[in-house]
């Protein structure tokens, strides 16, 4: 045994305790990312909003498919794998929209608002340090100047992220190079003018899930199946995030397990090498526009509405600190 790492490993543990102590403390938010935002933060504001997207995508085909696939990985916790996936995490999660993320604060991972220890043994069990030093979360469409990493580095840099600091599995070839490529076309000059702000619905979370479909299935056309299934978990986790803010109703939220069940047997299908799987994804995909076509008509009652999620919030969570 390494009694060098007794320590990191110890505190790893504590803090797990911690975290889940503190989870277990609050009543279960209506939205799980709310765990990950002060007791004292505007959740209106967090969750009916976010950051536009400042994203330049390349003109060349094969270029473009490269940003989809970082785009989708991104987004989905699967990339993360370990306790960042059980916790519902994904590079977005700090990044939203590939920006910083000022209210984010994960127990027992950050210290102000905007902050995370990167080298925390709660994710990583390469990284921790045994040290509670959390730093500010960059925004990704800075200024190249002002990021850690850039240019030749940052491939391995971003493998250094998944694999050592979150513990994730090795991602593919295809998957890396997408993060890259993402990363990359993130820049300040692609934001659209005058919109630093725009609300979030039913149908923008639909659409990253068909945008990673689309990645997925020419994945499959490579023979890329790891990738293709990545693509097919970004797609379920924003049917995941659209899930949640349908709680109080029903028939929506069937109709979305049902779509997401047939994504799961998807995944099946494409791991196990079927030769239909394409043909499946399109007919999910066209079956995805009536769904959201649903959504949308039942939007002003789900938490998707300003006014249902502030009254979701303060009934389901505890006073705030005055």
């Amino acid at each position: 045994m390494d009694r060098r790492r007794r320590p990191a490993r110890a505190l790893g543990s504590a803090l797990a305790l911690a975290a889940g102590a503190a989870l277990a403390a609050d009543a279960t938010p209506p939205l799980r990312a709310m765990r990950w935002i002060p007791h004292d933060a505007d959740a209106v504001r967090v969750f009916t909003r976010q950051p536009a997207e400042c994203l330049r995508l390349p003109a060349d085909p094969q270029a473009r498919l490269g940003v989809e696939v970082g785009r989708a990985a991104f987004r989905t916790p699967v990339l993360l794998g370990g306790q960042a996936a059980r916790a519902g995490l994904s590079c977005e999660a700090c990044h939203r929209q590939g920006q910083g993320n000022p209210d984010f604060r994960f127990p027992g991972a950050s210290g102000e608002p905007g902050t995370a220890d990167v080298t925390l043994s709660l994710f990583s069990s390469r990284r921790g340090n045994g040290v509670h030093d959390p730093r500010p979360i960059p925004d990704l469409t800075a200024p190249r100047g002002r990021l850690k990493v850039a240019g030749a580095d940052l491939p391995a840099f971003i493998r250094g992220l998944v694999v050592e600091e979150f513990d994730g599995p090795e991602p593919s070839a295809a998957a890396l190079a997408g993060l890259v490529a993402y990363v990359r076309a993130l820049d300040p000059a692609a934001c659209p003018a005058g919109a630093t702000l725009t609300p979030i619905g039913p149908e923008d979370l639909m659409a990253d899930a068909r945008r990673a479909l689309a990645a997925g299935r020419a994945m499959l056309a490579t023979g890329d199946r790891p990738t293709a299934v990545l693509m097919v978990a970004a797609a379920r986790a924003r049917l995941g995030l659209i899930d949640e803010r349908y709680a109080d109703l029903p028939a929506e939220r069937a109709r979305l397990r049902g779509a997401d069940a047939a994504l799961a047997d998807l995944q099946a299908a494409i791991r196990a090498g079927r030769t239909d799987t394409a043909t499946a994804l399109d007919r999910w995909v066209a079956a995805s526009h009536p769904l959201e076509a649903r959504l949308r008509a039942t939007r002003a009652r789900s938490l998707f509405d300003p006014a249902h999620l502030d009254a979701a919030a303060n009934r389901r969570l505890p006073p705030r600190p005055s």
